[in-house]
């Protein structure tokens, strides 16, 4: 059974039942809605939706993490980063993410009020690891990604996707625990569709219950990527029913946060899904 709870820097986070963390892409170039929030009013009306669709976290990202994607320097992610983290603790009552891997980011992300910080590179940039240990009350999100960004779709392999992932997750936290961040404050993301082939994305989905052994949160993100797409031939904005489908699935298999674009649909869908679990 995966832990039941996180505690952030304000507020302790109820992962009894799933969670939907809303993604805010704060760029000109994500796969799915890039360049859409890139002005600070249209970031903080799409929040507000999100919210309001039942959105518990809301997760900002300043550098998009698509297949190629182009790296960003430190100030340009801190600029579109930054402000908008205050914005959303200023005006509304929710858990701020920050989706970066750049250790200066994720300090000054912290100081603007983030409650967690999700890095799809595990912590294993320079600095990451010691800006972590340095505030213990902030949980991470650590993720699996074979390669890089840029080159990350390039022939993936693996003995077994899912025991690899596992062993990956075996020495990060074992490396993580050593300076100093505890595994209490971690949640795993399996990183789908990040080095990965399209099986071995739908294995990764047909095994998630597998990571339970940790009994850590586990983190998935599905929404909209490719692996609904190749698998359905359906554009980016014709996937909402596969996006549905994969996050009712990891539901099922004890995801506890599912990150999505389409809020207020994967919400009620996860709705239908607990009621069919009450136990009367």
């Amino acid at each position: 059974m995966n832990k039941s709870f996180i505690d952030c820097p304000n507020q302790r986070l109820d992962l009894s039942q799933p969670q939907v963390m809303g993604i805010l892409n704060v760029t000109p170039d994500s796969f799915s809605d890039g360049g859409k929030f890139f002005d600070p009013e249209n970031a903080l009306a799409q929040v507000k939706g999100m919210i309001e669709g039942g959105a518990t976290i809301i997760d900002v990202g300043g550098e998009s993490t698509r297949p190629g994607a182009a790296d960003v320097s430190v100030e340009d992610e801190l600029n579109r980063v930054i402000p908008v983290v205050k914005a959303i603790k200023q005006h509304f009552q929710v858990i701020v993410s920050v989706d970066t891997s750049k250790a200066q980011v994720m300090e000054q992300s912290i100081l603007a009020g983030a409650d967690i910080i999700n890095d799809v590179r595990a912590l294993q940039n320079e600095g990451c690891v010691a800006v972590m240990a340095k505030y213990p009350t902030v949980p991470v999100c650590i993720m699996h990604m074979q390669g890089l960004p840029r080159t990350m779709q390039n022939s993936p392999r693996y003995d077994d996707v899912v025991d690899d992932i596992k062993l990956f997750f075996v020495q990060r936290l074992a490396e993580m625990n050593e300076s100093g961040i505890d595994s209490s404050r971690v949640v795993l993301d399996p990183g789908f569709g990040f080095g990965k082939t399209l099986e071995q994305n739908y294995q990764l989905l047909g095994r998630l219950s597998e990571f339970e052994v940790f009994n850590l949160p586990v983190l998935v993100g599905m929404s909209r990527k490719s692996m609904i797409g190749n698998l359905l031939k359906r554009e980016v904005n014709e996937r909402l029913a596969g996006s549905i489908t994969t996050a009712v699935l990891a539901a099922q298999q004890g995801a506890k946060i599912i990150r999505v674009h389409d809020v207020q649909e994967t919400v009620d869908a996860l709705k239908v899904l607990a009621a069919t679990q009450q136990k009367v």
